[in-house]
C-alpha cells in the first residue's frame, strides 16, 4: 500500500499555485526538508488524516483549516497491489467551519460518500511515529491508552464504533453524576445510574478482552524487535483498571465518591500499560535511551502487526522524529523500513540524513517542491 499523490486546498498553511498544491510520491521513502513551521507535518498530518478522519496533533477539527478560510480539502490517492493487479481507491475528505470555534467533517471514497467515518478506516493503513510518542513510556497513561486506541481503530472496526459507544455512555453517566450531586441520591435518578453502570460494564468489557489480546500480540512483535536493537528485554503488560467481572462491583463501590467528584473514577477510560526492560518498570528504571529506543519497537511492531492482521504494508509517516534519536538509532529504524513507504519530515540541518533512492522535498511557507 502507498500513496501516490495528495492534493490539498485550504489544509493549514499549505499552499499552491491558485491555493491548491498537489503532489505525487514515490512509494519508497520521501523525504520533507525545511525548518520549523513551513509546513511539513502539516503534510504528514493530511496523509494522516485521510487515514483515520482524526489529526495526531488536535481534537479541534477547525484548527486544521487556513486562518480565514471555510472549507479545508483533501484528496489522496492510495494504490494497493503488485504487478497487473495494482488498483487505486481515491480519499476525499472536506473540512467545514461551522463557527464558534467549530467544524463538520466528510469523507468520500472513490465519489462515494461515507455516512461514519469509521467506515474511512482500512482504506489507508497508516502508523505515524513523532516527538510525542517517544515520551510514550514516561508519560502518562492517557497516552499509552492513545497508543492503544490509535492502532486498535485501524485494524478493528469493530473496536472504532464500541469505543464511541462507551465514551458516549460515559459522557451520560457523568453528566447523571453531576446531577445527583445537586439533587440528592434518592430517587429516579439513582435508578438510571444503574441502568447507566450496566451500559458501561457491558461496553467496558468488550472493549478490555481486544484491549487485552492487542498488548498480549504487540508485546510479542516488539520484544523480538527490542532484542535486535539493543539486547535487551522488552515485555508489555496490559493494566486494566479493574477486570471485566470487577466492573459491576467497582461501578457500586464507587458510586458515592463518583457523585461527590461527578466523574466516573473506574473503568477502560483508566486503563495503563506497564512496559518492563529486562523485568524492571522502564518508567522508573529506564534511562531516556532506552526508553526511547522502546517506543521504537512498539512503533515498528505496529506496522509489522498491519502487515500480520491486514496483509498490507502502512504507509509510515515519520514527523520531525528523526533528530530525536541518535545516530545509531536513526540507521536501526531506516534499515527497518525496507518496502514501506515511509514519509519523513526533518529540518534541514539533518543533513546527514542521506538515504539512496529518496524522494526529496523542500518546504518553505507552507509551499513544497521537489527537489531536483
Amino acid at each position: 500500500m502507498w500513496v501516490e499523490s495528495v492534493k490539498v486546498n485550504g489544509f493549514r498553511n499549505l499552499t499552491g499555485p491558485d491555493g491548491e498544491l498537489e503532489l505525487e510520491f514515490c512509494g519508497g521513502v520521501n523525504v520533507l526538508r525545511g525548518l520549523n513551521a513551513q509546513g511539513k507535518t502539516n503534510m504528514i498530518e493530511a496523509i494522516y488524516f485521510c487515514a483515520t478522519a482524526h489529526s495526531h496533533r488536535t481534537n479541534v477539527t477547525k484548527e486544521m483549516i487556513r486562518f480565514g478560510e471555510d472549507l479545508a480539502r483533501v484528496q489522496v490517492f492510495v494504490a494497493k497491489g503488485s504487478g497487473k493487479n495494482i488498483y487505486q481507491n481515491r480519499i476525499n475528505v472536506l473540512l467545514k467551519n461551522a463557527g464558534r470555534n467549530r467544524a463538520g467533517k466528510s469523507a468520500a471514497v472513490n465519489g462515494v460518500a461515507i455516512d461514519k467515518l469509521g467506515d474511512l478506516l482500512g482504506v489507508l493503513y497508516c502508523v505515524i511515529f513523532s516527538p510525542e510518542d517517544l515520551g510514550l513510556i514516561k508519560a502518562g497513561p492517557s497516552e499509552r491508552r492513545r497508543f492503544m486506541d490509535m492502532e486498535l481503530c485501524q485494524v478493528n472496526r469493530v473496536y472504532y464504533y464500541e469505543l464511541k459507544q462507551y465514551y458516549r455512555i460515559l459522557k451520560q453517566r457523568n453528566s447523571l453524576l453531576k446531577s445527583l450531586q445537586k439533587s440528592g441520591t434518592s430517587g429516579q435518578l439513582m435508578e438510571t445510574l444503574e441502568l447507566w453502570d450496566a451500559q458501561l460494564t457491558g461496553s467496558g468489557s468488550r472493549i478490555s478482552v481486544i484491549r487485552r489480546a492487542y498488548v498480549d500480540e504487540i508485546s510479542v512483535l516488539a520484544a523480538k524487535i527490542h532484542m535486535g536493537l539493543c539486547g535487551e528485554e522488552l515485555q508489555a503488560l496490559y493494566k486494566p483498571s479493574a477486570l471485566p467481572d470487577e466492573l459491576p462491583e467497582r461501578f457500586k463501590k464507587n458510586r458515592n465518591k463518583d457523585i461527590i467528584n461527578g466523574t466516573t473514577t473506574c473503568g477502560i477510560h483508566k486503563d495503563d500499560i506497564i512496559f518492563l526492560l529486562d523485568g524492571l518498570d522502564s518508567r522508573i528504571y529506564g534511562s531516556q535511551g532506552q526508553q526511547r529506543t522502546a517506543a521504537l519497537s512498539l512503533k515498528l511492531a505496529e506496522v509489522e502487526l498491519i502487515r500480520r492482521e491486514k496483509g498490507e504494508n502502512p504507509v509510515l509517516l515519520l514527523d520531525d522524529v528523526m533528530s530525536e534519536l541518535d545516530r545509531k538509532r536513526q540507521e536501526q529504524l531506516l534499515e527497518s523500513i525496507g518496502g514501506i513507504q515511509t514519509f519523513i519530515a526533518c529540518t534541514t540541518a539533518e543533513d546527514s540524513l542521506n538515504i539512496n533512492g529518496a524522494a526529496e522535498y523542500v518546504v518553505q511557507g507552507g509551499k513544497i517542491f521537489i527537489q531536483q
